[in-house]
């Protein structure tokens, strides 16, 4: 049952919420693409510091945060360079798309979720969830400046929202959620290694510690929702004679899909 907190709430206020969830997504995913093309490269190689037309990555936080497209006036343009947006190509899938996916993901979780402390955690989530999806979808990585500190944050902002007043989830299962997760995967992976990532192992700590949140059927839900994303993509392509039985497929985007999919049904339960 709604607690009173939010039961009690103006229908505007959710449309509220949407609006900001959007309006944060598109903002947010204006950023992945130069983060993603950073972040893609093999283990043990440097983050890449150059654009696809190689030049320096330069900018806020070390070239970390900015635009999509590379802004370098300084390499063979003449006096006259042309706009910043014929420049070069940009670092990574084009920038509406990225944007609209992340708008599109946050509002659905504030739909989802309503005026509850969680939805916090979750947009703060979204952005780094679509970055790790773009990361593994092209070098089949999940870097561990990623799912590390997600899990971790993850599990400790849900503990400051289990303490708020409306919170419609439960602390201690979340803390489980993501052992539980964590440790079926990790047996997974040592069963099966060229079948699966260590990355995908702690990627499933921060998926399972989200998803226990609302309880282990949506845990359950939500792990079986990424296997079977993942398995309907592959048999896909296989069929498309796109890939082989034995072609390696990036799980981290699957996975990611099957917890978003599981914090909606939860989050629409406890509505």
């Amino acid at each position: 049952m709604p607690s009173p907190a939010v039961s009690g709430y103006r229908p505007g206020v959710r449309l509220i919420l949407i609006l900001v969830g959007a309006l944060w997504g598109a903002w947010s995913g204006l950023l992945l693409p130069r983060a993603a093309h950073r972040l893609s490269v093999d283990p043990e190689e440097p983050w890449n510091g150059e654009c696809p037309d190689g030049h320096p990555i330069q900018g806020t936080f070390n070239g970390w945060l900015g635009r999509a497209h590379c802004t370098d006036t300084a390499h063979s343009y003449g006096p006259t360079p042309p706009p910043t947006d014929t420049l070069c190509g940009p670092y990574g899938p084009r920038t509406p798309v990225v944007s609209t996916a992340t708008a599109l993901i946050c509002a659905g979780l504030a739909a989802a979720t309503g005026p509850r402390p969680e939805l916090v955690v979750w947009l703060l989530a979204a952005p780094v969830a679509v970055l790790l999806a773009l990361v593994d979808h092209r070098v089949h990585r999940l870097p561990d400046v990623l799912t590390l500190p997600l899990a971790a944050a993850t599990l400790a902002l849900l503990g400051i929202a289990a303490v708020l007043p409306a919170d419609a989830g439960s602390w201690p299962t979340a803390l489980l959620g993501g052992l539980a997760l964590g440790a079926t995967y990790l047996v997974l992976y040592l069963i099966n290694p060229a079948g699966m990532g260590f990355g995908d192992v702690k990627l499933a700590l921060g998926l399972g510690t989200a998803l226990g949140w609302y309880g282990w059927p949506v845990l359950v839900t939500g792990a079986f929702a990424g296997v079977l994303y993942g398995a309907v993509y592959g048999l896909g392509m296989v069929a498309l004679r796109r890939a082989g039985r034995k072609t390696a497929i990036p799980l981290g985007p699957f996975m990611l899909g099957g917890a978003f999919t599981g914090l909606l049904l939860g989050a629409f339960a406890v509505a």
